[in-house]
């Protein structure tokens, strides 16, 4: 008997659920980076930054689920995670930016802890599994947005802290302070938004070490590993 479309829509459904527990870094991984396309749409309207902001809710659920299958404590994730969402729900409803350094300040925190939780399971064993390969880029990016979150919060405290070639004394949006975060952290130097206060600029150095301790320390063991389970006879 053919399956009906509410059949169809439920197997898919559960489908994508059973891979996205069981590869959570992927999947965390190609949303991020689908997200980074939409995210220009979606700035300069009200149901576009409603939608960023249940985007958000859902990425906070596929950090989640990226946490719980590393060694760090998951309770602590949800502990961050709950009053980031609630924060969320409130601005996708009212469309009121008013609280976004708040909910952008339980999130950096969330998302840091979930890099380094990511980085503790890519580390716990000597066998590289394709899960762990995909985490390498979902950690990357964990770190990009938790440093564009914190350069959030850094502006909210310290308006002025960031200028940019259009518009240079206005706030900056989300978009240019993720791309900030992203050129920093893999130290191409290619952003036009630039740290003009003390603070702002100390947070983007520390953004740098941490791009080339990440590379030079985590990136180049799993490349290692990967290199020597090809040539190993034994595998």
């Amino acid at each position: 008997m053919p399956l009906s479309s509410g059949d169809r829509c439920a197997s898919y459904l559960a489908a994508v659920l059973r891979f996205a527990r069981r590869e959570p870094s992927a999947v965390l991984l190609a949303v991020q980076l689908g997200a980074v396309l939409l995210y220009p749409f979606m700035e300069d309207s009200e149901a576009g930054r409603a939608l960023f902001s249940v985007i958000g809710i859902g990425v906070l659920g596929l950090v989640l689920l990226a946490v719980r299958s590393s060694p760090a404590k998951t309770w602590f994730g949800v502990l961050l995670a709950v009053p980031a969402t609630f924060l969320l729900l409130i601005q996708a409803i009212t469309g009121d930016d008013a609280l976004l350094p708040y909910s952008s300040a339980f999130e950096a925190v969330l998302y840091f802890y979930a890099a380094g939780a990511l980085i503790a399971y890519m580390l716990e064993d000597h066998e590289i599994t394709r899960d762990e390969l995909f985490a390498v880029g979902a950690t990357f990016t964990l770190g990009a947005w938790a440093f564009a979150y914190l350069f959030t919060v850094i502006q909210a405290l310290e308006p002025g802290s960031f200028t940019a070639a259009i518009d240079p004394t206005g706030e900056r949006t989300w978009m240019e302070l993720l791309f900030l975060s992203f050129t920093t952290l893999t130290s191409t130097g290619l952003s036009d938004v630039v740290p003009v206060k003390a603070s702002a600029r100390s947070f983007v150095m520390i953004e740098q070490v941490a791009g080339l301790a990440y590379v030079a320390m985590v990136v180049s063991r799993l490349v290692a590993l990967t290199v020597l389970g090809r040539t190993d006879p034994g595998h």
